[in-house]
């Protein structure tokens, strides 16, 4: 196995103590736990490796070479298909690949499948870039802003997804009905950061949206949710 793993790049910067096991490079962000997040849920062994974004880790040579798009999480599974390495990026794609590695959390039946999917791209293609956006507008660099049009665009559109959710959750355990999955691994991070460390809630007006906290509460209540947010560890 080290011969495998050492034929990446990445490697070389952050070195594989545990070459048998999948190599995760993250770091504790919304994307990030996601991939940690399941990986506990999953219970397969892993070594999580930290990217550090204050000394721009990500557009390091090594980082680039596994993820052309410089951002976080990117895994190798040493023990891939075939029995050979897979390297891969965006979080999505990361945990469908687990799903199917495991046959876990990710619904076996294709209709049932296909639903949990649809929920899947929900945040990938809104609930993420949207309420990233607020974050920027409202905590970061964007609050300096004069101009709160761009501000006030993204709130709307968060709004509007918390909105749709909050519709789809009601008389549901989880998103995918009672069936606990990667759906909402990818949409409750995103959920907590935006109401939490963004602190936007008000902003939002999160707190009409009773059925999204019900449901993010139950989420944090998980031990595994509770250990995956905080790996990597910060150093």
């Amino acid at each position: 196995m080290t011969d495998k793993l050492s034929s990446f790049p990445i490697t070389k910067k952050w070195p594989a103590t545990r070459p048998d096991v999948l190599q995760l490079y993250s770091l504790p962000t919304p994307n990030g736990v996601k991939v940690s997040i399941a990986l506990e849920e999953l219970g397969l062994p892993y070594e999580p490796h930290l990217v550090k974004f204050d000394t721009n880790d990500q557009l390091s040579p090594e980082f680039l070479s596994l993820n052309p798009n410089n951002k976080i999480p990117a895994i190798i599974d040493p023990d891939g298909p075939g029995g050979e390495p897979l390297p891969l990026f965006e979080s999505g794609a990361i945990l469908i690949y687990l799903a199917d590695k495991t046959g876990r959390l990710l619904p076996q039946d294709p209709a049932r499948r296909y639903e949990a999917l649809q929920w899947l791209m929900f945040q990938m293609g809104g609930i993420g870039p949207m309420f990233g956006q607020v974050g920027f507008f409202h905590k970061f660099a964007g609050k300096e802003f004069e101009d709160k049009r761009p501000r006030d665009r993204y709130v709307a559109e968060s709004r509007r997804l918390l909105a749709v959710l909050d519709r789809h959750l009601q008389g549901k355990a989880w998103v995918v009905g009672d069936e606990y999955g990667i759906a909402d691994i990818a949409i409750f991070p995103w959920v907590r950061n935006l109401a939490g460390f963004y602190e936007a809630g008000e902003l939002v007006g999160y707190a009409d949206f009773k059925e999204v906290d019900r449901v993010l509460q139950a989420f944090l209540a998980r031990p595994a949710v509770q250990r995956g947010l905080n790996i990597p560890a910060r150093g």
